[in-house]
């Protein structure tokens, strides 16, 4: 397959991971690429009215509630929602859901009624509220929007999944239909994942054996994908990879994700976050060519994904594990944002609802005026 016109990802390589001499190398020995970057291709774009404006919608799109009720449980080093572009005017992280929220969000609902789309449940913990997550999963649930939605997925720590209403919560998810969980756990080792994680006081999920409890009550109701993000002292070596991959088989997951730490542009302010990114970053094409060598390892390429900001290398281990090796450009994330059409969806706490990931930007719909 000739890849010299496909979409490149912008990368601190010479040449981006889909242009570099190993993807040649995969795709000509027959490997699929997935084109989810919709690019200029006129069957991946779906115009919309919205707020009375019409827009030009990616296909496929996402719509993510972003879930900002509590603090999070735990205070990861390299938590995106800590980072700040220097143009800010709030912090998502910090606006709280009030007596209207939902309200707003049913009317986002309908305004999408008739945009194919899916559910990805993310931004801060949302399952540290409880509350919050079984009024939004049943507000999401709602009659008007199933025939749009394509898929539902819940990023988590674990924590409250983990908590007093662990069960009523992974109950409420399963009746929701979640086609997935991911669920993060950096390292392995508990004490080495709680360095790296830093759950606050009185989170049982950072233990090793309620964490395992976790998984196993979760597997039973949707599949789970374990996600490790790859940095120094974590895992970051092909032995370090090896040993991941031997203790989630041994949990009987079917997927693991590892991501490389986002890559971010000039317009970050250098705070604690953004530093830390820079400073812990384990490259990912030099790691996976490293892995895809030791053949040791067990690791057989099965398909390249292109996404709009993101590519992703799918694999399978000598075990059965479904392995990906991903990584996310927010440089190209931000210039795809900046051409005037509509590739995210997020509906902060403050009732609007933006096309990215900041309040106050690219407005889409006020849901508290008119």
């Amino acid at each position: 397959m000739d890849v010299s016109h496909a979409p490149l990802i912008a990368s601190d390589a010479p040449a981006a991971f889909l242009g570099s001499s190993l993807a040649r190398q995969l795709l000509a020995g027959g490997l699929d690429l997935i084109q989810r970057a919709p690019g200029e291709d006129r069957q991946r774009w779906k115009r919309h009215r919205l707020g009375g404006r019409d827009y030009q919608f990616a296909q496929p799109l996402t719509l993510t509630p972003y879930a900002s009720s509590n603090p999070c449980s735990a205070r990861c080093h390299f938590c995106s929602e800590n980072l700040r572009q220097r143009n800010d005017a709030q912090a998502p992280a910090r606006l709280r859901p009030d007596a209207h929220y939902f309200v707003g969000l049913q009317r986002v609902l309908a305004e999408l009624r008739g945009l194919p789309r899916a559910y990805s449940l993310s931004g801060l913990e949302a399952s540290d509220d409880p509350d919050w997550l079984l009024q939004l999963l049943e507000c999401l649930n709602g009659p008007v929007d199933l025939a749009d939605v394509e898929q539902r997925v819940l990023y988590s720590n674990g924590a409250g999944l983990a908590g007093a209403r662990g069960d009523e919560l992974l109950a409420a998810l399963e009746r929701f239909g979640l086609s997935w969980l991911e669920l993060s756990r950096h390292h392995h080792d508990a004490s080495e994942n709680q360095r790296i994680m830093r759950f606050r006081p009185g989170q049982t999920v950072a233990h090793a054996e309620v964490f395992q409890q976790l998984l196993h009550a979760a597997s039973g109701r949707f599949p789970v994908k374990l996600v490790c993000l790859l940095q120094r002292g974590g895992i970051d070596s092909p032995q370090a990879v090896a040993s991941y991959l031997d203790w989630a088989g041994r949990l009987g997951v079917d997927t693991v994700i590892f991501r490389e730490l986002s890559r971010l542009d000039t317009g970050y302010v250098a705070n604690a976050t953004a530093r830390y990114l820079s400073q812990q970053r384990v490259a990912l094409e030099p790691l996976l060519q490293a892995c895809l060598a030791r053949r040791e390892l067990g690791l057989d390429a099965q398909a390249l994904t292109d996404g709009y900001y993101f590519w992703n290398l799918q694999l399978r281990h000598r075990s059965g594990l479904r392995v990906v090796f991903e990584c996310s450009d927010y440089r190209t994330m931000h210039k795809r944002h900046a051409e005037g059409r509509v590739y995210k969806l997020v509906y902060f706490a403050n009732g609007q609802l933006c096309a990215g990931w900041q309040p106050d930007r690219d407005v889409l719909l006020e849901t508290r005026h008119g």
